[in-house]
């Protein structure tokens, strides 16, 4: 795992047996996964995020949009790298390297109510 993700704290709970960070710096929200030279072994929330870019990514991303409850609210799949996408009912949103979008929505959404303490939904 990159250095730089290295240092960013945890979600509680792994998400899909995905372990996702939380980009808590201005650097990390800036950078999100790009640049990376290989495929992430991790995930990354965004929180207060509703958009994001792909500029500078090697690899595509689902992306999982969330409330302000920590519910999963839309998901977007494979997304491409120099793209822009953007959820404006969205507070937060976890960028996971592309594969199994659906399960990894529900987990999501489980993980980020441990956080709020909020009940979840399914997408």
């Amino acid at each position: 795992m990159p250095r730089r993700l290295r240092r960013l704290p945890t979600l509680p709970v792994p998400v899909d047996g995905i372990e996702v960070r939380i980009a808590a710096t201005p650097r990390a929200r800036l950078l999100g996964l790009a640049w990376l030279r290989d495929r992430p072994t991790c995930g990354l929330l965004l929180p207060g995020t509703r958009c994001v870019h792909t500029f500078g990514m090697r690899f595509a991303l689902d992306l999982v949009w969330l409330d302000a409850r920590g519910r999963a609210i839309r998901v977007d799949t494979g997304v491409p790298p120099r793209r822009v996408r953007w959820c404006g009912a969205a507070r937060a949103v976890v960028e996971l390297p592309e594969g199994r979008p659906q399960r990894s929505s529900r987990a999501v959404a489980y993980a980020s109510s441990r956080l709020t303490g909020s009940r979840t939904s399914d997408v």
